[in-house]
């Protein structure tokens, strides 16, 4: 693809974090769609929860957009990819405007902005300032002049004097108009809180959040004026950029199956790389921890997301069948990739809030939740040791955020990954291994890891009857150990 694109498109970008942002997107999302408004919306960065929100806001699935991870024409390419001609295209950004990874701002909001050519609403927490909010407009507006700052909505509002003194200030002294003022609501009583941030909407009565984020939209935000700023966003220029695609039709024969747990338990799934998969030729199968009694048989490989396990531990330790099943499946190779939560689920136990709850046992450690976060940001590994997915000297660009850590209590087990950058699991290294399982801290996207979906699908049809493949290691265990295993964890 290459050439002009013309989309309506805007940039939702605050001061920081808790500015309002997602709150505005959100309501914009929602009030467009109840408008018959067709719309599509983006998470800056590698946000699973407010990518969620997005996603359950608009009806379709919300794509992150991290040029960190993928590189600026990638980035670019999955926007043009996605947008809607005739509706709006809603990106919500992350952190403050120009916060990126120097000091010279790469790969901030502001930079992405100027990549999708998207004019840009500002959502800044109004509390305990009214002229000095004018101030901070200004240096926004000053910092970049390429940037094109279109609006601003006031967040915060403490009464009508304050959002009267607030908005003349900003719009006589910075010349952007003032489209919205939401008075202070708690956060919590908006949308539920968690100790990652969010709580993903998997685990919220939808009803409620719904009511309260249109309430808030159509009383306090100009949502046409809004629309009009979006329609009016000039043609973007796209650069060529192939879309890489894995698919190998050399191989032949059924496409191999590869399960994924999807449930409130793990959510952290990119859509890219479910579709990547299924670009590489793998057939997708949901699976529910929490209510499947124990995993398909027929399945050539399993992938293990994040999301909040310890939330969910005495449902999954209760689930004493699947947890066998699983922990079987381990020990007859069948290929599994396990990031984050995925490894929670895979190991001893999870302590968590004083108590211990049993897991699958496939890894032999118990992971311990904490009250502050344990790795948090971007990572880079190298890979080093051979495994079922990747070649040895593959760096791999992820990211991590988690509350929880290994708790060893003996010799640390195999691992197939140095870090360069980031916490992973243990002394500077990630990817556990025990056969076909990796399991690591770290979360990969399929945009800025090709590789990734290859090597997924590479293990499963190597693990397929009648096929071999190198990458494949034969772990296979007699019935014997498999049933000590199951009697182990039951």
């Amino acid at each position: 693809m290459k050439g002009p694109l013309a989309v309506p498109r805007l940039v939702v970008a605050g001061a920081s974090g808790s500015s309002g942002k997602t709150l505005v997107s959100l309501g914009l999302a929602l009030a467009a769609r109840s408008a018959g408004v067709a719309v599509r919306a983006f998470k800056k960065g590698p946000d699973y929860i407010d990518a969620a929100w997005l996603s359950w806001a608009t009806g379709h699935p919300a794509r992150n957009l991290d040029t960190q991870l993928m590189g600026f024409p990638a980035a670019a390419a999955c926007f043009a990819r996605r947008a809607v001609p005739d509706g709006v295209n809603v990106v919500e950004g992350n952190r403050g405007l120009f916060d990126g990874s120097d000091a010279r701002g790469t790969h901030s909001t502001a930079e992405l902005a100027k990549l999708l050519d998207a004019p840009v609403v500002l959502a800044l927490n109004a509390a305990k300032m009214t002229r000095t909010a004018a101030a901070w407009v200004l240096g926004c507006q000053r910092m970049d002049p390429a940037l094109e700052v279109t609006g601003v909505i006031l967040n915060n509002v403490a009464t009508g004097r304050h959002e009267r003194v607030a908005r003349e200030a900003i719009e006589s002294v910075c010349g952007v108009p003032v489209l919205g003022a939401i008075p202070r609501i708690a956060d919590e009583a908006m949308l539920p809180q968690r100790h990652l941030g969010l709580a993903p909407p998997e685990e919220f009565h939808h009803a409620d959040a719904l009511a309260k984020l249109l309430r808030t939209a159509y009383g306090h935000v100009d949502l046409e004026r809004l629309l009009a700023i979006a329609r009016r966003a000039r043609p973007m220029w796209l650069e060529p950029f192939p879309r890489h695609t894995n698919l190998r039709p050399s191989r032949g024969g059924a496409s191999p199956r590869i399960g994924y747990l999807r449930d409130s338990a793990f959510t952290f799934y990119y859509p890219d790389n479910l579709e990547a998969l299924e670009d590489a030729g793998a057939r997708l199968a949901a699976i529910s921890s929490l209510d499947a009694g124990r995993l398909p048989e027929d399945l050539d490989a399993l992938y293990i997301g994040g999301g909040f396990p310890e939330t969910h531990a005495a449902r999954l330790a209760a689930n004493r069948g699947f947890l066998a099943s699983v922990a079987a499946a381990a020990g007859r190779g069948l290929p599994i990739y396990a990031e984050c939560g995925g490894l929670m689920l895979l190991a001893r136990a999870i302590h968590w809030q004083g108590r211990a709850y049993a897991m699958a046992g496939v890894l032999p450690f118990d992971v311990k939740v904490h009250p502050t976060p344990r790795g948090h940001g971007y990572a880079e590994l190298r890979v080093d040791r051979t495994n079922p997915f990747f070649p040895v000297g593959l760096t791999l660009k992820g990211h991590e955020f988690h509350y929880s850590a290994i708790a060893l209590d003996g010799a640390a087990p195999a691992t197939a990954c140095a870090v360069s950058r980031g916490t992973g699991c243990f002394d500077r290294r990630d990817g556990v291994l025990a056969g076909n399982v990796w399991a690591g801290y770290t979360h990969l996207h399929a945009a800025a890891t090709p590789e990734w979906a290859e090597g997924m699908v590479d293990a499963a049809f190597a693990r397929s009857p009648g096929r071999a493949g190198a990458g494949y290691i034969d772990t296979a265990v007699s019935d014997t150990e498999i049933l000590v295993k199951e009697v182990l964890i039951q």
